[in-house]
């Protein structure tokens, strides 16, 4: 929700700091999701290193420390600096939710346990940008866009309290190494676990660092479903950056209604979330009855329905909205956009934390930065996209 809650209030701060760069208005925007490419290459593979609690903490206290800064922004770069530190830091709820459920759930209920997990509004990696836009919009219009800023502050309070009091080490190397260092301080005999490696200090810190960049050169599969996700997720922020163009201006919403433009997005989002996670555990359980076995594979042929669903969504949007049909029939179509998001962002993350048991952070990790690389970088250029082709 944190990437964009702010997007409403855009207009706002342009008009504030005297600025009518459109590709900057995108850019303030995006720039959260830079943040959020470059924090799981030091971050995740961090928690590989001192276990996943100290890195929640930590995040949380940067995240909330950055948009206290960008509420009291006094400039532009002021604000596009801080709002980088969010990205940075609030990409780790995100990135090693997955290794938490790797940590905690057995193969057969991972499915239902990753839907679970994106239904909180500040876990969720895909459902927190439809409610974002929303809430954002009509605070926006009502209070002004530091406002958004606040809320995504005083969220942030309510989370790092949360996480201290409930969160508890979860990560098995981390936690059997303490073991072994308890026991060791209190027989005297030398105690080494079977994660425990001959390596020098510096290789301790670079080869974990180091891992998310390997995966993705070593690992075809890593690669090309990093790929393929990105580009979904890039389609995703260009739908965010048509939905002002639409609703406001073609529509003429203001900007508290465009913001519940949303909602088609978000319905679909739902479906999708309620429909996946059942139907992958489903299908890999029935691939153990059928070959004895369960395969990271097996998590896989839901991006079929996918697959097929974003470009069916993508165009029912772009062609009714570019013949000004009644306003609900472009939000329909991005209802199926909504669900096929899910229905290739879930099974994806699935495959990835099957396959990569303890690593899976690194995996995710790998995965978040193409990722948001493409989120970051495509809808820049949306708006001249747009203005040369048109909607349809």
């Amino acid at each position: 929700m944190a990437s964009t809650i702010f997007a409403p209030g855009v207009p706002q701060v342009l008009r504030e700091f005297h600025s009518d760069n459109s590709a900057l208005s995108s850019f303030m925007v995006s720039v959260y999701v830079i943040g959020f490419a470059i924090g799981p290459l030091v971050l995740s593979p961090t928690s590989e290193i001192y276990g996943r609690l100290p890195i929640t903490h930590a995040s949380n206290v940067v995240f909330l420390i950055a948009s206290i800064l960008c509420t009291v922004a006094v400039n532009m770069p002021m604000l596009i600096v801080f709002r980088l530190v969010m990205g940075f830091s609030g990409c780790v709820p995100v990135t090693l939710g997955e290794g938490l459920i790797a940590d905690l759930m057995p193969v057969e209920k991972r499915g239902t346990s990753l839907t679970i997990w994106t239904i909180g509004p500040l876990l969720g990696p895909v459902i927190g940008p439809y409610r974002g836009p929303v809430v954002g919009g009509y605070m926006a219009f009502g209070a002004g866009w530091r406002w958004t800023l606040w809320l995504e502050a005083i969220l942030g309070v309510v989370s790092t309290i949360a996480c201290i009091f409930l969160l508890r080490e979860t990560y098995g190397p981390t936690l059997l190494q303490r073991k072994a260092k308890r026991l060791q301080k209190e027989t005297g005999h030398e105690m080494k676990t079977k994660f425990d490696k001959n390596e020098t200090p510096a290789q301790v810190i670079v080869n974990p660092i180091s891992r998310p960049t390997k995966m993705l050169i070593r690992s075809p599969i890593v690669m090309v479903l990093s790929l393929y996700i990105s580009v979904v997720y890039s389609y995703m922020y260009l739908l965010f950056t048509t939905f002002t163009r639409v609703f406001e201006h073609l529509y003429g919403f203001n900007s508290g209604e465009a913001g519940l433009a949303y909602l088609g997005l978000g319905v679909g989002f739902c479906i999708g979330q309620m429909t996946v996670g059942p139907f992958a555990d489903w299908y890999a359980k029935r691939q153990r009855t059928i070959n004895g076995s369960m395969k990271p594979e097996d998590r896989l042929p839901p991006l079929l329905v996918g697959t097929s669903l974003v470009p069916i969504g993508l165009f029912w949007y772009g062609w009714s909205a570019n013949a000004l049909t009644h306003w609900i029939v472009p939000i329909i179509g991005t209802g199926f956009v909504g669900i096929g998001i899910l229905y290739v962002f879930l099974p994806i993350q699935m495959y990835l934390i099957d396959a990569y048991t303890i690593y899976t952070a690194s995996a995710i990790a790998a995965n978040t930065v193409v990722r948001s690389i493409f989120g970051a970088t495509i809808p820049l250029a949306g708006n001249a996209l747009y203005d040369r082709l048109g909607l349809g």
